[in-house]
């Protein structure tokens, strides 16, 4: 459990934030004094979620977060040293193996692994000099057992592991770089799936449900806090152990 003030005036930058997943890592994080910086392309839900968080308004930048100037202009809205990174947009979109599948892979990569390498180029300039940086990037139980019918969004969550492990092994000791795979979770989207899959999507799951946003969320705070200081270049699986089944 990570303990009430302890990311007390330090600002983490999230994107994703509008999402399932990134609303309760914002909450989190604001609970425990944090100051975040909201990027989502859904403005609307951002700016809603950072009125309803304690400590606020946090900045909210709009943004799909297309190029390394994008990504550049999105630190600008931080004022001061950033304590942390969590990376957890991504497009998770159904396709055919099918030609005219490109633009479906081409938007799995960008959403989900290049931004996540830009944006961690535009934190260069920024690293810290009293702590390492705190880096996390949202991968998935997919880069291990693939995902039926999103095979875009296998290889880009597999290139989110290669990202991680080269940042941590080329950054040392100035950044701890670590990633979250997350298995079956209860985000809109998956429920909309397990509806269609029924029990057979639990059965699957040794601990016979479906994990609960909180679950990944208090991975992430455990990674940026302060408990975390000797873990870098790992990918944490928060997956009911599905993927030891």
């Amino acid at each position: 459990m990570v303990e009430t003030g302890v990311l007390q005036g330090k600002t983490v930058v999230l994107t994703g934030a509008a999402g399932g997943i990134g609303r309760v890592i914002a909450r989190m994080v604001a609970d425990r004094g944090g100051r975040l910086v909201l990027i989502d392309p859904n403005e609307a839900g951002a700016r809603e979620l950072s009125d309803s968080l304690p400590g606020g308004p946090h900045p909210v930048v709009a943004s799909i977060l297309e190029s390394p100037e994008a990504c550049e202009a999105a630190l600008t809205a931080v004022d001061g040293p950033i304590h942390a990174l969590i990376h957890m947009a991504g497009l998770f979109e159904r396709h055919e193996l099918t030609p005219d599948a490109r633009p479906i892979y081409d938007r799995a990569i960008a959403s989900n692994l290049t931004n996540g390498f830009d944006l961690a180029m535009a934190l260069m300039e920024r690293l810290p000099t009293e702590e390492p940086i705190r880096m996390v990037f949202a991968s998935s139980l997919a880069f291990r057992r693939g995902s039926t019918g999103r095979v875009a969004y296998s290889a880009a969550k597999g290139g989110v592991v290669g990202l991680v492990r080269g940042l941590a092994r080329n950054l040392g000791p100035r950044a701890l770089v670590n990633g979250i795979a997350p298995g079956v979770i209860e985000t809109p989207m998956i429920k909309e799936i397990a509806a269609e899959r029924g029990d057979s999507m639990r059965a699957e799951i040794p601990l016979q449900r479906l994990g609960k946003p909180e679950e990944v969320a208090n991975v992430a705070l455990f990674l940026i806090g302060p408990d975390s200081t000797y873990i870098t270049g790992q990918i944490i699986n928060v997956d009911g152990g599905l993927i030891s089944s």
